[in-house]
């Protein structure tokens, strides 16, 4: 009896052990830098995995292409039941019929077998060699593509962190008034208790209590759906925890920088490579179109194996071989103008992609600019409320003692606190605003 108890209590220890385990793995806590976020966002993000699917593509493609220039090998066999055989008719009175009637004699035998070799080879196709060129353009369109999206992919995560970080700031900022306003209650109340302050004053901090309680849960959830934003983008399961690790400030850039940075932005940009890319497939299109204005010369070779016979014994039908050999050149004299009409349309394709690139270059030059003008003005929102934040601060610490010297009121300590509350929450908005306007800056100038 001994034994089994101690068995079993060897069993729950273990179960307690390991099972605990188990549980702790499952809610182990991602910690993330920035630069760790975005690494692994890199690595597993769904729209960086379907870019990578799109540079396979294309080397396929670029083999696809190529296989066009190598000989093409087809094998045909078919066997054919002549229900009604062919004839041959043989006009009267001639040695094979001289009979004075037209006789007709069948040709062939019911049952028909054949296999067919056949290899051609292309030896000058205009269209073949374009396409070939056109493949390999396709796969840096594809490399340019990936960049693109990695970028954005990249200010979205910068986005998220920062929001976070700002949703975190609000959280503690909201939680100190939230402490604050409980603490200021339970002051005045135990004052009430000894007949010092007034009803209307431990009602009036009990309602400042229940006003500053919703924004602190508020203030919580958003930061958890901030967090699930960020999860989401590094496809991390939305059921682990995750934080980040990251200073909540502002490091302004130097002028010599944004200088340089606007100078190179639209060649550094991925999306106006591709434009560029693109540009140079449609002028290949063109060239592909024109094409139909050259011939094309193939070699070709058939090798055949056939018989005929009314019976099924194949180890007595007579195979009959042949084989040929030969060079064809196809060219299409005259197609209605529609040779002309395709080349107008890719041309006309080109050229709107041209200005599809302008138009993008012109944006990215504002985009630029205006991501320079967010960072200005967010820079002076923060030395303003840099000052706001002393200030409100030290309105707070008089408001307290001037109602514990009994001179002060209530009120006095509410309107202290809540403009305390509002120059810190201005304050971490303009680090905020700053931070996700220096991620447009460098998302515009591409540099990630």
């Amino acid at each position: 009896m001994k034994e089994r108890c101690y068995f079993v209590f060897i069993w729950i220890s273990c179960v307690i052990f390991f099972g605990s385990d188990v549980v702790s793995a499952q809610h182990d806590t991602l910690t993330f830098t920035l630069d760790a976020a975005i690494s692994k966002a890199l690595a597993n993000n769904w729209d960086i995995q379907l870019a990578k699917k799109d540079i396979e593509r294309s080397q396929e493609q670029i083999s696809e292409a190529y296989s066009n220039a190598f000989p093409r090998i087809d094998f045909t066999g078919n066997y054919t039941r002549n229900i009604m055989l062919p004839v041959l008719f043989i006009p009267p009175n001639n040695p094979f019929n001289p009979t004075p009637n037209t006789q007709t004699i069948e040709l062939g035998s019911k049952n028909s077998f054949a296999a067919t070799l056949g290899l051609t080879q292309v030896l000058y196709s205009q269209k073949v060699n374009t396409a070939i060129k056109i493949a390999g353009e396709y796969a840096n369109y594809s490399v340019i593509g990936e960049k693109a999206v990695k970028q954005s992919v990249t200010l979205s995560v910068k986005k998220a962190f920062y929001t976070i970080l700002m949703a975190q700031e609000i959280v503690k900022v909201t939680r100190r008034s939230y402490e604050s306003a409980d603490a200021n209650y339970k002051n005045v109340d135990a004052l009430f208790k000894q007949g010092v302050a007034s009803e209307f004053d431990l009602l009036r901090s009990q309602v400042q209590v229940a006003n500053v309680q919703p924004a602190l849960i508020q203030a919580e959830n958003n930061l958890e759906l901030a967090k699930s934003m960020l999860k989401n983008l590094l496809n991390i399961d939305m059921k682990t925890p995750v934080r980040v690790s990251g200073n909540f400030d502002y490091q302004e850039i130097p002028s010599d920088k944004l200088v340089e940075a606007e100078d190179n932005a639209i060649n550094n940009s991925p999306l106006v490579q591709q434009l560029k890319v693109q540009e140079s497939l449609l002028d290949k299109n063109v060239d592909v179109e024109r094409s139909d204005y050259f011939p094309t010369l193939a070699f070709f070779g058939q090798y055949q194996y056939q018989t005929q016979d009314n019976t099924w014994k194949v180890r007595n039908f007579n195979w009959a071989k042949s084989f040929m050999l030969g060079v064809q050149i196809t060219y299409t004299l005259f197609d209605g103008f529609g040779r002309g009409a395709r080349i107008q349309q890719a041309i006309i394709d080109k050229e709107k992609v041209g200005i599809g690139r302008q138009k993008l270059e012109e944006g990215l030059k504002v985009q630029v600019l205006q991501a320079q003008l967010k960072m200005d003005d967010a820079t002076k929102r923060i030395h303003a409320q840099e000052k706001s934040l002393s200030q409100a601060d030290k309105a707070l610490k008089i408001a307290l003692t001037r109602y514990k010297s009994g001179v002060g009121t209530q009120l006095e300590i509410i309107d202290t606190e809540t403009a305390l509350t509002m120059a810190q929450t201005n304050y971490s908005q303009a680090i905020y605003d700053f931070l996700i306007s220096r991620a447009d800056w460098e998302y515009a100038v591409s540099v990630y």
